[in-house]
C-alpha cells in the first residue's frame, strides 16, 4: 500500500509532539512493508524517519501562507519568487521565531486553509494534488491533524482515494484564536470533517472530546495510541541525587512557570533540599522573555544552581536525558490528548507525575506508571514530587510496572497493524 502522510513542520526548533507522533507512524508502516512518503507543510520537516521524507517540497510554505494572508496581491507572486521563499534554509530560520503573524492573522490563515479550494490558499492546493498525482499516486492519503480536512474533498476527486485524519490537540489551537473567528473556525472545520473517511484519535479522551466538539461521527473515529520504538528505551538507572525533568517546549501553556514554582516548594523540605531540575524541550523566540523570568524566580531562590537547561534534545540524546531522570513531570496547562513525553518516560522507567485532566488519568490508570495532580497547582504538584524522591523503592517500582505496561500497549508494530487494518477496510 502507498501511503502518503501530510505533515506540518516546526523545524525542529522544540519538541514537537504531534511531530514526534507523525515519524512514528511513518516508522511503523514502512516496517510492517509499505510504502510511506512524508510531505511537509508550512515549515522543513525535522525527522527522526528521515527515510521517510525523501526530500519532499514544501507545501503551504509558512512565509507564503502569512504574505497572501496579510497582502492578499501577493497571492500571484511569480513561482520563482514563492519557491525562494519556501526554501528549506529560510523556513528554519523562520521557525524560530514566534509571534510572526498576529492571532488575527493565524485565525485568517487556519479559516482560509479549512475552505480548502474556496480559501486563498487554493492555488496550493492544486499544485498539492499535482504533485501527488505526477510522483506519489497514493493509496491512501493521511492527515496529520483536523485542522487540514480543509483538503480533503479535492483530494479525494482527484486522486480517489481514502482520507484518514489524526486527532490531537486541535482544540488547545482553536482556542487560542479569537473568540469570532475561533467560532466561525470550529464551524468550518465541523463542516469538512465529514467528508473525512475515518479519524484516528491519540486516546479515548481525545475521541470523545473531538466527537463531542466536532459533531463527527462516532463510528468512524477509531482510539490509536503512539506507538514508540521500543527497543531504544533503556532501563533508568538509580541516581543518588534525585533529578526531576521536563521535556517539552520551553512555554507557559506546557507550564513550565508551574514545575518551578512546585520544584522551589519542593527544595525547601528537609529531605529535598539536594532535588535537582533538568529541563529541555526547546524554544522560539516569543518563549525568551518567559524563560528569562523563570531563570529570575530561581535566582531568587539561590536555586541556579539546582537547574539544568539543556537545549532541545534529538533522539539518542533524548533517550540518554530520560535515563538519567528519577522523576518527569510536565504539567501542562490544557487537558492533553496524549502526553507522549510521559509514555516516553515510562518506557524508561521513569515514573511521572501529570496533571489530573485530559488523557493522564486513563494513561495512568492503564499504565500504573505515575501518580496525578490538580491541574495548576504548584503545591499538590510538589506533594506528588515529595512521595516520589523520598520513597525511591516506591518509585523505582512505579517506574517499573509502568515500563512493563508502555512495552505491552504502546509499541509501533501495534500502532501499524491497527492504522493498516482501517486503511483496508477503507479500501474495500
Amino acid at each position: 500500500m502507498n501511503i502518503v502522510q501530510l505533515v506540518p513542520g516546526v523545524g525542529g526548533s522544540f519538541y514537537c509532539e504531534n511531530c514526534l507522533r507523525d515519524h512514528a507512524l511513518a516508522r511503523a508502516l514502512l516496517q510492517a512493508g509499505e510504502q510511506v512518503s512524508l510531505v511537509p507543510l508550512y515549515l522543513p520537516v525535522v525527522a527522526d524517519e528521515p527515510g521517510a521524507v525523501r526530500n519532499r517540497p514544501i507545501f503551504f510554505g509558512g512565509i507564503n501562507v502569512y504574505l497572501s494572508e496579510r497582502f492578499g496581491f501577493l497571492r500571484h507572486l511569480p513561482r520563482v519568487v514563492r519557491d525562494f521563499l519556501d526554501s528549506p534554509a529560510l523556513l528554519k530560520r523562520v521557525s524560530a521565531l514566534a509571534g510572526m503573524t498576529s492571532a488575527n492573522d493565524l485565525a485568517k490563515a487556519t479559516i482560509s486553509m479549512l475552505m480548502g479550494e474556496h480559501g486563498r490558499q487554493r492555488r496550493e492546493l492544486e499544485r498539492l494534488i499535482e504533485y501527488l498525482t505526477a510522483h506519489d499516486r497514493p493509496d491512501v492519503v493521511i492527515l496529520s491533524n483536523a485542522l487540514l480536512v480543509g483538503m480533503t474533498r479535492r483530494i479525494k476527486k482527484a486522486l480517489g482515494v481514502p482520507v484518514l485524519c489524526l486527532l490531537q490537540d486541535e482544540d488547545i489551537f482553536l482556542d487560542s484564536l479569537p473568540e469570532a473567528k475561533r467560532e466561525l473556525a470550529n464551524q468550518i472545520l465541523s463542516e469538512r470533517a465529514q467528508e473525512v473517511d475515518a479519524f484516528l484519535a491519540v486516546s479515548e479522551y481525545c475521541r470523545s472530546y473531538s466527537i463531542d466538539r466536532f459533531g463527527l461521527d462516532g463510528e468512524k473515529v477509531h482510539v490509536v495510541p503512539i506507538g514508540l520504538r521500543l527497543e531504544e528505551y533503556q532501563l533508568s538507572f538509580p541516581v543518588e541525587t534525585p533529578v526531576i525533568g521536563y521535556m517539552e517546549r520551553l512555554c507557559p501553556d506546557k507550564g513550565l512557570d508551574v514545575l518551578i514554582e512546585a520544584f522551589i516548594l519542593l527544595t525547601q523540605r528537609p529531605m529535598c533540599q539536594n532535588a535537582q531540575l533538568w529541563i529541555t524541550g526547546g524554544q522560539t523566540t516569543g518563549d525568551e522573555a518567559f524563560i528569562a523570568h523563570q531563570h529570575a524566580r530561581l535566582d531568587d531562590w539561590h536555586l541556579a544552581g539546582q537547574v539544568r537547561w539543556l537545549e532541545n534534545l534529538m533522539r539518542e540524546d533524548r533517550l540518554e536525558f530520560l535515563r538519567s531522570l528519577s522523576v518527569l513531570s510536565v504539567p501542562a496547562r490544557h487537558a492533553e490528548a496524549f502526553g507522549l513525553y510521559a509514555v516516553e518516560a515510562m518506557a524508561s522507567g521513569v515514573p511521572v507525575v501529570e496533571p489530573a485532566q485530559g488523557a493522564f488519568p486513563e494513561m495512568i490508570q492503564a499504565t500504573g506508571g505515575g501518580l496525578l495532580f490538580a491541574p495548576n497547582d504548584p503545591k499538590d504538584l510538589a506533594d506528588k514530587l515529595e512521595k516520589l524522591v523520598i520513597d525511591t523503592p516506591a518509585a523505582l517500582q512505579m517506574g517499573r510496572q509502568g515500563r512493563l505496561a508502555v512495552f505491552q500497549h504502546f509499541g509501533l508494530e501495534g500502532m501499524a497493524q491497527r492504522v493498516l487494518s482501517i486503511c483496508r477496510e477503507l479500501g474495500k
